[in-house]
Protein backbone atom coordinates (compact mmCIF):
# COMPACT_ATOMS: atom_id res chain seq x y z
CA UNK A 1 0.00 0.00 0.00
CA UNK A 2 1.44 3.33 -1.06
CA UNK A 3 1.89 5.86 1.72
CA UNK A 4 1.51 9.56 0.98
CA UNK A 5 4.80 10.88 -0.35
CA UNK A 6 6.45 7.48 -0.40
CA UNK A 7 6.97 5.19 -3.38
CA UNK A 8 8.26 1.65 -3.04
CA UNK A 9 10.14 1.02 -6.28
CA UNK A 10 11.37 -2.20 -7.83
CA UNK A 11 14.02 -1.48 -10.48
CA UNK A 12 15.39 -4.17 -12.77
CA UNK A 13 17.97 -4.47 -15.54
CA UNK A 14 20.32 -6.73 -17.45
CA UNK A 15 19.49 -10.14 -16.00
CA UNK A 16 16.42 -12.30 -15.41
CA UNK A 17 15.97 -13.03 -11.71
CA UNK A 18 14.53 -16.46 -10.74
CA UNK A 19 12.76 -15.17 -7.62
CA UNK A 20 11.05 -12.50 -9.74
CA UNK A 21 10.18 -14.71 -12.68
CA UNK A 22 8.24 -17.16 -10.50
CA UNK A 23 5.01 -17.42 -8.46
CA UNK A 24 6.99 -16.12 -5.46
CA UNK A 25 6.94 -12.63 -6.90
CA UNK A 26 3.52 -11.76 -5.48
CA UNK A 27 4.60 -12.39 -1.89
CA UNK A 28 8.16 -11.14 -2.19
CA UNK A 29 7.27 -7.82 -3.84
CA UNK A 30 3.62 -7.34 -2.86
CA UNK A 31 4.11 -3.76 -1.59
CA UNK A 32 5.78 -2.38 -4.72
CA UNK A 33 4.15 0.75 -6.19
CA UNK A 34 6.24 1.29 -9.29
CA UNK A 35 8.40 -0.79 -11.65
CA UNK A 36 11.42 0.75 -13.38
CA UNK A 37 13.20 -1.07 -16.22
CA UNK A 38 16.72 0.06 -17.13
CA UNK A 39 17.23 -2.11 -20.20
CA UNK A 40 18.64 -5.38 -21.52
CA UNK A 41 15.68 -7.45 -20.35
CA UNK A 42 13.25 -9.57 -22.33
CA UNK A 43 9.92 -7.88 -22.97
CA UNK A 44 8.01 -10.94 -21.80
CA UNK A 45 9.88 -10.78 -18.47
CA UNK A 46 8.83 -7.18 -17.89
CA UNK A 47 5.27 -8.05 -18.88
CA UNK A 48 5.26 -10.88 -16.34
CA UNK A 49 6.27 -8.50 -13.55
CA UNK A 50 3.65 -5.94 -14.56
CA UNK A 51 0.84 -8.49 -14.74
CA UNK A 52 1.90 -10.20 -11.50
CA UNK A 53 2.23 -7.05 -9.39
CA UNK A 54 -0.34 -4.89 -11.22
CA UNK A 55 1.89 -1.81 -11.08
CA UNK A 56 2.88 0.77 -13.70
CA UNK A 57 6.10 0.20 -15.64
CA UNK A 58 8.40 2.93 -16.92
CA UNK A 59 11.40 1.74 -18.89
CA UNK A 60 14.17 2.49 -21.36
CA UNK A 61 15.82 0.04 -23.74
CA UNK A 62 19.38 -1.20 -23.43
CA UNK A 63 21.92 -1.89 -26.14
CA UNK A 64 21.06 -5.62 -26.12
CA UNK A 65 17.31 -5.14 -26.42
CA UNK A 66 15.63 -6.42 -29.55
CA UNK A 67 13.65 -4.47 -32.09
CA UNK A 68 11.31 -7.47 -32.36
CA UNK A 69 11.23 -10.20 -29.73
CA UNK A 70 9.99 -13.64 -30.74
CA UNK A 71 8.51 -15.62 -27.82
CA UNK A 72 6.76 -18.68 -29.19
CA UNK A 73 3.82 -17.52 -31.34
CA UNK A 74 4.00 -13.97 -29.91
CA UNK A 75 5.99 -11.14 -31.49
CA UNK A 76 6.70 -8.18 -29.25
CA UNK A 77 8.22 -4.82 -30.10
CA UNK A 78 7.89 -3.55 -26.52
CA UNK A 79 6.71 -4.83 -23.13
CA UNK A 80 2.94 -4.65 -22.94
CA UNK A 81 1.62 -2.38 -20.22
CA UNK A 82 4.81 -0.29 -20.05
CA UNK A 83 5.68 3.30 -20.95
CA UNK A 84 8.88 3.92 -22.88
CA UNK A 85 10.56 6.97 -21.32
CA UNK A 86 13.14 7.53 -24.08
CA UNK A 87 13.31 11.29 -24.74
CA UNK A 88 10.18 11.84 -22.64
CA UNK A 89 9.23 13.64 -19.45
CA UNK A 90 6.09 12.24 -17.79
CA UNK A 91 4.06 13.22 -14.74
CA UNK A 92 2.79 10.10 -12.97
CA UNK A 93 0.65 11.07 -9.98
CA UNK A 94 2.87 14.11 -9.28
CA UNK A 95 6.02 12.02 -9.78
CA UNK A 96 8.18 13.55 -12.55
CA UNK A 97 10.07 10.95 -14.59
CA UNK A 98 12.31 11.12 -17.65
CA UNK A 99 14.69 8.85 -19.49
CA UNK A 100 17.12 8.12 -22.31
CA UNK A 101 17.83 4.68 -23.75
CA UNK A 102 20.96 2.90 -24.93
CA UNK A 103 24.72 2.94 -24.52
CA UNK A 104 27.71 4.31 -26.37
CA UNK A 105 28.09 2.95 -29.88
CA UNK A 106 30.78 0.27 -29.95
CA UNK A 107 29.56 -1.94 -32.81
CA UNK A 108 26.69 -2.08 -35.29
CA UNK A 109 23.29 -2.55 -33.72
CA UNK A 110 20.26 -0.84 -32.25
CA UNK A 111 20.05 1.46 -29.24
CA UNK A 112 23.68 2.60 -29.40
CA UNK A 113 24.72 6.22 -29.82
CA UNK A 114 27.74 8.48 -29.94
CA UNK A 115 28.35 10.99 -27.17
CA UNK A 116 27.10 13.68 -29.56
CA UNK A 117 23.86 11.80 -30.21
CA UNK A 118 23.35 11.36 -26.48
CA UNK A 119 23.65 15.13 -26.12
CA UNK A 120 20.84 15.49 -28.67
CA UNK A 121 18.66 13.11 -26.67
CA UNK A 122 19.24 15.05 -23.46
CA UNK A 123 18.72 18.44 -25.10
CA UNK A 124 15.32 17.23 -26.32
CA UNK A 125 14.25 16.96 -22.66
CA UNK A 126 15.22 20.51 -21.68
CA UNK A 127 12.00 22.33 -22.69
CA UNK A 128 9.88 19.92 -20.64
CA UNK A 129 12.29 20.18 -17.70
CA UNK A 130 12.03 23.96 -17.73
CA UNK A 131 8.24 23.73 -17.89
CA UNK A 132 8.28 21.38 -14.88
CA UNK A 133 10.28 23.95 -12.95
CA UNK A 134 7.71 26.65 -13.69
CA UNK A 135 4.70 24.46 -12.93
CA UNK A 136 5.91 22.30 -10.02
CA UNK A 137 8.94 24.09 -8.61
CA UNK A 138 11.34 21.29 -9.57
CA UNK A 139 12.75 19.86 -12.78
CA UNK A 140 12.68 16.10 -12.28
CA UNK A 141 12.24 13.48 -9.56
CA UNK A 142 13.59 10.37 -11.31
CA UNK A 143 15.86 10.00 -14.33
CA UNK A 144 16.22 6.58 -15.95
CA UNK A 145 18.87 5.42 -18.40
CA UNK A 146 20.61 2.23 -19.43
CA UNK A 147 24.17 3.52 -19.44
CA UNK A 148 25.61 5.33 -16.38
CA UNK A 149 26.64 8.99 -16.26
CA UNK A 150 30.23 9.86 -17.10
CA UNK A 151 32.58 9.33 -14.17
CA UNK A 152 30.02 7.60 -11.91
CA UNK A 153 29.67 3.79 -11.92
CA UNK A 154 31.18 3.63 -15.42
CA UNK A 155 34.24 1.79 -16.72
CA UNK A 156 37.15 2.55 -19.02
CA UNK A 157 36.23 0.28 -21.95
CA UNK A 158 34.17 1.92 -24.70
CA UNK A 159 30.98 -0.15 -24.26
CA UNK A 160 30.75 0.80 -20.57
CA UNK A 161 31.98 4.38 -20.62
CA UNK A 162 29.56 6.81 -19.02
CA UNK A 163 27.53 9.40 -20.90
CA UNK A 164 28.71 13.00 -20.59
CA UNK A 165 25.27 14.43 -21.31
CA UNK A 166 23.79 12.40 -18.43
CA UNK A 167 26.39 13.80 -16.03
CA UNK A 168 25.49 17.31 -17.20
CA UNK A 169 21.78 16.62 -16.69
CA UNK A 170 22.43 15.46 -13.13
CA UNK A 171 24.59 18.49 -12.33
CA UNK A 172 22.17 21.03 -13.80
CA UNK A 173 18.68 19.62 -13.20
CA UNK A 174 19.41 17.64 -10.02
CA UNK A 175 16.87 14.80 -10.11
CA UNK A 176 16.36 13.27 -6.68
CA UNK A 177 17.03 9.76 -7.99
CA UNK A 178 18.80 8.32 -11.02
CA UNK A 179 18.45 4.63 -11.93
CA UNK A 180 20.68 2.98 -14.53
CA UNK A 181 21.90 -0.50 -15.52
CA UNK A 182 24.45 -1.72 -18.09
CA UNK A 183 27.42 -2.09 -15.71
CA UNK A 184 27.33 -5.59 -14.21
CA UNK A 185 28.25 -5.99 -10.57
CA UNK A 186 30.20 -9.09 -9.55
CA UNK A 187 32.13 -8.10 -6.41
CA UNK A 188 30.72 -7.03 -3.03
CA UNK A 189 32.75 -3.81 -3.19
CA UNK A 190 31.55 -2.82 -6.66
CA UNK A 191 29.77 0.55 -6.23
CA UNK A 192 25.99 0.27 -6.54
CA UNK A 193 24.78 3.51 -4.97
CA UNK A 194 26.40 6.96 -5.03
CA UNK A 195 25.24 10.30 -3.69
CA UNK A 196 26.26 12.96 -6.21
CA UNK A 197 25.21 16.40 -5.09
CA UNK A 198 21.45 16.27 -4.67
CA UNK A 199 21.04 13.08 -6.69
CA UNK A 200 21.06 9.50 -5.46
CA UNK A 201 22.47 7.40 -8.32
CA UNK A 202 21.66 3.67 -8.23
CA UNK A 203 23.01 0.91 -10.43
CA UNK A 204 20.01 -1.38 -10.60
CA UNK A 205 21.82 -4.37 -12.16
CA UNK A 206 19.82 -7.54 -11.39
CA UNK A 207 17.25 -5.75 -9.19
CA UNK A 208 16.94 -3.18 -6.42
CA UNK A 209 14.12 -2.36 -4.01
CA UNK A 210 14.04 1.07 -2.43
CA UNK A 211 11.55 3.46 -0.86
CA UNK A 212 11.54 6.97 -2.31
CA UNK A 213 10.25 9.98 -0.39
CA UNK A 214 8.92 12.02 -3.28
CA UNK A 215 8.14 14.60 -4.47
CA UNK A 216 10.57 16.85 -2.63
CA UNK A 217 12.34 20.14 -3.35
CA UNK A 218 15.06 19.36 -0.83
CA UNK A 219 18.14 17.19 -1.01
CA UNK A 220 17.31 13.59 -0.15
CA UNK A 221 20.09 11.31 1.10
CA UNK A 222 20.21 7.96 -0.63
CA UNK A 223 17.54 5.73 0.88
CA UNK A 224 18.39 2.27 2.19
CA UNK A 225 18.12 -0.22 -0.65
CA UNK A 226 17.72 -3.97 -0.96
CA UNK A 227 19.93 -5.03 -3.85
CA UNK A 228 19.32 -8.25 -5.70
CA UNK A 229 21.56 -11.19 -4.91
Amino acid sequence: MKKHGQWKVLSVSDKTVPIIYSPQIRNRFKDVDLLIGCGDLDYYYLEFIVSSLDVPLYYVRGNHDKVVEYSGPVQRTAPGGGVNLHRKIINHQDLLLGGVEGSLRYRSGQFQYTQEEMWQHVWSLVPSLMLNRMRFGRYLDIFISHAPPFGIHDQDDLPHQGIKAFRWLVDVFKPAYYFHGHVHLYRPDDPRITQHGKTCIINTYYFVETVLDLPSKDQIPCSPISPGK
